[in-house]
């Protein structure tokens, strides 16, 4: 079965369900396995960001305008 089949099928279950206490903990389920962008960034992306807010909270940081010139 492929995954559309999959999704009509479980479509078609919480169409069929009548206790909200039921329904509200599958919507809750639903809603926190949302995939988090962090999950989807390469171990070396995510080290980069560590070090930058490493680096912030040490306070070593350059105004805008001098990280523009510096880019461009």
């Amino acid at each position: 079965m492929d995954i559309q089949t999959s999704k009509i099928e479980l479509v078609k279950l919480i169409l069929d369900i009548d206790n909200t206490e039921f329904f509200q903990k599958v919507t809750n389920f639903i809603k926190n396995e949302k995939s988090d962008f962090w999950n989807d960034l390469s171990v070396a992306e995510q080290n980069e960001i560590r070090k930058g807010i490493e680096d912030l909270e040490q306070g070593k940081r350059i105004p805008y305008s001098d990280f523009l010139k510096k880019i461009s």
